[in-house]
């Protein structure tokens, strides 16, 4: 029962790897956090790297649902389309996310604005959708909604396509995680006539007119097939993603911010939770590690040992 399980937040973006916000660190305060640190016993760490197609926060939370996966093939569009009943036609393999995205060229790269600030609205995700539905037909690919700023796609070609998540390109350079395959170069010719498809579309001309950001391109995410079901249902994940937007943005000062209402609020509430009894974990996840913290039983002496030997938030948050 949930009663039972140990309310377990999990906080990404904890540490990001942009110079300002890594400098950021060392001027935290945060002093439930610390209080937490001294209360909670750590667990062998969960490692990570900046090089992978899922990053580890991605990972993680896959866990927590009993999904696994390849690198870049965790199988988060076969799971929403299994949920919408949609793999009683297709079956659960050869699904991907796409997401309808912003890509700017620079002078040395190509740049994709965060999906997340584009805004898009229902009648504008559907229009777009059948405009360009006929194109993926073409490549065998079928389109089905999902939510305005994502569609589920089947087809053959996704089948074992690692991709890259699209927290690897939101905000920064596309280049290094395009998908390389020789299958794959279908996909870059589609992609480029939907660049073609946009730029004069008449969605584009309304969001042009309202200042905003048009949609001219789009990103494949979320492949990968099912696995079996677990043997044991995972425990809930409460994922709190309020340090995604500065860490993304290396904006140090907003996240120093995003930090303390975390630490104001949900941590302070857990803290309390703790104080009563309840059984607690919290996760806090970087780039490179992951650490979670739990509760255990310990004499009294080795949790008077541990608020002492335990090291301070911006000591464990420098280690991520």
């Amino acid at each position: 029962m949930r009663d039972n399980l140990p309310m377990h937040l999990f906080i990404s973006h904890a540490a990001p790897t942009g110079p300002n916000c890594q400098a950021a660190i060392a001027e935290l305060t945060l002093p439930n956090l610390n209080e937490l640190l001294g209360q909670l016993s750590p667990t062998p760490p969960m490692l990570g790297s900046p090089d992978t197609l899922t990053p580890l926060a991605e990972r993680m939370r896959a866990n927590s649902l009993g999904l696994q996966g390849p690198d870049g093939l965790i199988p988060w569009a076969a799971t929403d389309a299994q949920q919408l009943g949609l793999t009683k036609t297709h079956g659960d393999a050869g699904w991907a996310w796409i997401t309808p995205c912003h890509l700017t060229a620079q002078s040395t790269h190509v740049r994709m604005d965060d999906p997340l600030d584009l805004h898009i609205s229902t009648r504008e995700c559907d229009t777009l959708r059948g405009a360009m539905k006929r194109y993926f037909e073409e490549d065998n690919i079928t389109l089905h909604p999902l939510t305005n700023g994502t569609w589920l796609a089947f087809g053959a070609i996704f089948k074992n396509l690692p991709t890259a998540s699209l927290e690897r390109v939101a905000g920064s350079s596309i280049d290094a995680w395009m998908p390389q395959q020789e299958h794959a170069k279908h996909l870059r010719r589609l992609q480029n006539e939907m660049q073609m498809l946009l730029y004069t579309h008449a969605v584009n001309d309304s969001r042009t007119a309202r200042g905003l950001a048009t949609i001219n391109a789009f990103w494949i995410s979320g492949t990968g097939t099912p696995g079996p079901a677990p043997a044991k249902p995972p425990g809930r994940m409460d994922h709190l993603d309020g340090l995604r937007k500065s860490a993304l943005q290396d904006d140090a000062h907003a996240w120093m911010q995003a930090w303390q209402e975390l630490d104001g609020t949900h941590l302070a509430e857990q803290l309390q939770r703790l104080k009563a009894g309840k059984a607690e974990q919290l996760t806090l996840c970087g780039e490179r590690t992951a650490v979670t913290l739990e509760t255990q039983d310990k004499p009294w002496w080795g949790r008077i040992q541990q608020r002492f030997s335990t090291a301070s938030s911006q000591q464990l948050l420098q280690t991520l």
